[in-house]
């Protein structure tokens, strides 16, 4: 009876397989008809914090010719801080972009609250990634390190005790305008703060202020503008900024 039993399970089993492959010959392949170009062979760098072949090195090797204000910045040996009171601008504009920062506040905790470590990533100089050590320092929640400033808090506090190394790699989706400065689209920013997700595709409700709310530019503004990286009177060092614009790839839909 046992040996019956495996025969017509055997059985089974290939009428199963037949079946499914019965339902695979009769199935036919969904195809959405749009004529993709091919995307771009881009080499990455040897690991996720090294700039991939089609980006822009801002800050590396001690060179700032990047940089409006470059003597701004001073060296000091594989890193340079800021001593610009008016911070630091690109020469060059960006729209939609993808950004790596590595930042490390000071060692020495001279203060607290947004005294301490306090600096600043502006997207197109106007949308501001929070730099701040958040490491055991209480501030309000939309001020600490990996805000949006005054727009919303990090997802989690992942800061690193001061004067060690952090990294932001944050993605930005520029806001659109049209005619008279009508806001089309919104801007959109994901931040990852020391390889976590601490902004996920964060709506901006505009430019970041201290003593205003939010609000995008009567008029709108230009679909690129430069990357400012603000100075708070804290020497905060930085090294290897890169950046990658992100063109959108565009299919030819079927006629």
């Amino acid at each position: 009876m046992a040996a019956r039993q495996v025969i017509w399970a055997g059985a089974a089993v290939v009428a199963a397989a037949v079946g499914v492959n019965y339902v695979f010959a009769q199935t036919r392949e969904y195809k959405s008809g749009v004529v993709w170009p091919e995307p771009k062979v881009v080499t990455p760098g040897p690991t996720a914090a090294d700039p991939p072949a089609d980006a822009i090195v801002l800050l590396g090797g001690n060179d700032t010719s990047k940089w409006k204000e470059s003597n701004s910045w001073e060296w000091k040996g594989d890193h340079a801080v800021v001593k610009s009171k008016s911070g630091v601008t690109t020469k060059d504009a960006y729209g939609d972009c993808q950004i790596h920062v590595e930042f490390a506040t000071p060692e020495k905790v001279s203060s607290s609250g947004q005294g301490r470590g306090n600096s600043g990533v502006y997207l197109m100089g106007k949308y501001e990634v929070q730099i701040l050590d958040s490491f055991e320092n209480k501030t309000y929640f939309d001020g600490q390190c990996a805000a949006i400033y005054k727009q919303t808090p990090p997802l989690v506090n992942v800061s690193r005790k001061p004067g060690e190394w952090q990294t932001f790699d944050i993605v930005f989706e520029a806001p659109r305008f049209g005619d008279g400065g009508k806001l089309l689209k919104p801007g959109y920013v994901t931040v990852l703060h020391n390889g976590v997700l601490v902004q996920n595709h964060f709506e901006l409700q505009g430019g970041t202020f201290y003593d205003r709310p939010a609000a995008y530019d009567k008029g709108g503004h230009a679909d690129r503008l430069p990357l400012h990286i603000q100075y708070h009177g804290n020497p905060v060092k930085f090294r290897n900024i890169w950046i990658r614009e992100i063109p959108p790839i565009v299919g030819k839909k079927p006629q």
